[in-house]
């Protein structure tokens, strides 16, 4: 076997390019069951980003069901999900270009049911009985005042139009009918509220004429958090619901909320995207449900009768859109070491079935770098949490007495959180030579209400906090060189990044993707329903404008001394260009080196194939100069200021 060869870190070669990265891999969102066909979508950047509807047939034949000219995405609260509903072979679809819904039975050309311009929909359920679908409905079409949410429904032969079946709230999903059809569930919240603060529960019995009659809410409020309300075979109502802490399973019998399994793990996700789901029914009697402690998933199996959950092993640490019928579920998954795919469980058996791989390629196992979950001390006493990922590589090893750089990871949300899932964008870097650190900074779900909480009024406090004693914890065990220390984030991960920055004096570099860098800016001009996110996070505005200004990187630049790349979309509506373009400026004029990177057509987060090489090309660059480490492939150069 071949010795492996002394080279810096950073400089090594690996066959993990930025063309596999985009070429080879598809994102798995969405899965449906209809009969015993299934159904998911597929993010594909080689395709510009499209969002593509397959169908799988029982024989094992997977087709694209979307046409090549259309794109099956919904931009409700911006970020989607929840794009189609199916049932008996016809898909009701929202087409990304006009964000009308369209109709699809079988192999026919799909023909529109709605023609409102600026009307969204999204988290659509097939009313089989009364022929028609039940959805969210985002009205646009008022420019003088922000869009207006209601629980619609729509006729599927698309001659009667839209009726308004629930209005009044600012925020409504879940829309879920019982299986006799004489009963609605869903899920309405208010401003400032996000879904993951407080949510109510309603149900409402549906009268002859399809409209709403008698409705309650029966669970949830300003401070508890309902997540996937779902009917049972038998017609009893279950739902997720964080009012001990933890989003754990109760069901809603007889008038009265039982609590199915109280444990300290999550049953739910924070709700960003529509279409979610973490559980399923097997049977009257059993539930077959995905949750997580300390940032790692698992599938058990629930008794509704007896209360007991018994695992159900799998090679996996994350589950996510997990549906479930008699004696088979469908979910996507991913582990450290596999790539995320949908699987098919036979739940008598506990065989596996691989059904659609994210990625192609087969990567040697000796070029992954396996993360190894770390609990380190931070602020206040307190604990935070992370993943490290060490260089791995099988040709190369760094020089003797030397540690290699370390790339702290901050997610977006900030209420999401770090996965252990297969991330050939971590291995990117890992099979290069440096190490990274995914922070699951306080805020991140996964860990309770109260760890999530830990960020009211403390946005870029706590999160900043917990992502430097990371890098702090990992340079104080010899892991990582405490002078090539560079931090990395999108979004609201991005602010951290910036705020890190700005701040304090730890990190060496540090990358922004369309990342927030006023504070102030951003509670004006985002979309609606982030509109008052901050009001927990940081303060009501305009009251506490001090707060904002103080908090915001753009008003500090005098501060930063560190370099700094930057790529923004320039048709983000959840944190517009101007965000970037400012620092940019800033940076500019202070003499520190930056460079930035915009992309046309691209929105809040990259789709297109081009753009994902281009961003991941042009930060290892731009780290490649600032921490001077040679390279070992050519990548596109990216213009630097101020070197």
């Amino acid at each position: 076997m071949r010795q492996p060869r002394v080279a810096p870190y950073g400089s090594w070669a690996s066959p993990i390019t930025t063309d596999l990265i985009v070429s080879e891999t598809i994102g798995l969102e969405q899965i449906l069951s209809d009969g015993d066909d299934i159904y998911w979508v597929e993010v594909r950047p080689a395709e510009g980003g499209r969002s593509v509807i397959v169908r799988r047939t029982p024989d094992g034949k997977a087709t694209d069901v979307t046409p090549p000219d259309m794109n099956a995405r919904t931009r409700v609260h911006e970020y989607g999900g929840g794009a189609f509903a199916v049932a008996d072979g016809m898909i009701v679809f929202s087409n990304f270009a006009d964000q009308q819904l369209y109709r699809q039975d079988g192999r026919a050309r799909p023909r529109p049911l709605t023609s409102d311009l600026g009307m969204r929909y999204a988290d659509g359920v097939i009313d089989r009985r009364r022929h028609r679908m039940i959805g969210v409905r985002e009205d646009h079409t008022q420019s003088d005042r922000e869009p207006v949410n209601a629980l619609v429904s729509i006729d599927l032969d698309g001659n009667e139009g839209t009726r308004i079946l629930a209005s009044g709230h600012d925020f409504y999903s879940s829309p879920r009918l019982s299986p006799d059809g004489r009963r609605l569930a869903w899920l309405a919240w208010n401003h400032p509220n996000m879904p993951w603060d407080g949510t109510e529960l309603w149900v409402g019995e549906v009268r002859a004429d399809g409209m709403l009659g008698i409705r309650q809410c029966i669970a949830g409020g300003a401070s508890e958090s309902i997540f996937q309300p779902e009917w049972s075979p038998d017609g009893i109502l279950y739902f997720v619901s964080d009012r001990t802490g933890w989003w754990n399973l109760y069901r809603w019998r007889d008038g009265r909320v039982e609590p199915m399994c109280e444990m300290e793990a999550e049953f739910g996700r924070p709700q960003w995207v529509f279409g979610m789901s973490t559980y399923g029914f097997i049977s009257d009697r059993q539930i077959l449900c995905a949750y997580t402690e300390r940032g790692l998933w698992r599938l058990a199996i629930l008794d509704t009768v007896t209360r007991e959950l018994e695992p159900v092993r799998t090679p996996y640490t994350d589950i996510w859109s997990l549906r479930a019928g008699p004696g088979r579920a469908v979910f996507a998954a991913s582990s450290p070491s596999q790539p995320a795919a949908i699987v098919q469980l036979d739940v008598e058996t506990g065989r596996l079935e691989i059904l659609r791989r994210s990625t192609g390629v087969d990567i040697d196992p000796d070029y992954i770098s396996i993360p190894q979950p770390i609990a380190f001390p931070t602020e206040r006493g307190l604990t935070a949490y992370g993943f490290f990922y060490p260089p791995r590589n099988r040709d190369y090893v760094g020089p003797p007495g030397e540690r290699p750089p370390l790339l702290v990871r901050t997610h977006g949300g900030p209420t999401s959180a770090a996965s252990t899932a297969f991330n050939l964008e971590i291995q990117y870097w890992t099979s290069r030579g440096l190490a990274v650190l995914d922070v699951n900074y306080g805020g991140s779900t996964g860990y309770g209400r109260a760890y999530r909480e830990r960020l009211h009024g403390r946005w870029g406090l706590v999160d900043v906090d917990d992502c430097l004693n990371g890098a702090r914890y990992l340079v104080g065990r010899g892991w990582v060189d405490a002078e090539r220390l560079g931090i990395r984030g999108g979004s609201a991960g991005g602010y951290t990044t910036l705020c890190a920055l700005t701040f304090h004096d730890l990190f060496r570099v540090g990358a922004s993707y369309y990342g927030v860098s006023d504070l102030e800016a951003l509670a004006k001009e985002t979309h609606k329903f982030e509109a008052h996110y901050l009001d927990r996070l940081v303060g009501p505005y305009p009251e506490r404008r001090d707060v904002y200004r103080a908090r915001s990187p753009i008003h500090f630049t005098e501060r930063l001394s560190c370099p700094v790349i930057l790529f923004q979309g320039l048709e983000d509506r959840v944190v517009p260009p101007n965000q970037a373009e400012r620092m940019v400026q800033a940076l500019r004029r202070k003499g520190v080196p930056v460079a930035y990177v915009p992309f046309e057509g691209e929105q809040h987060g990259f789709r297109r194939a081009e753009n994902i090489k281009r961003s991941l090309d042009a930060e290892l660059y731009f780290y490649s100069k600032i921490l001077d480490f040679p390279l070992a492939d050519a990548v596109e150069p990216v213009k630097i200021e101020n070197v």
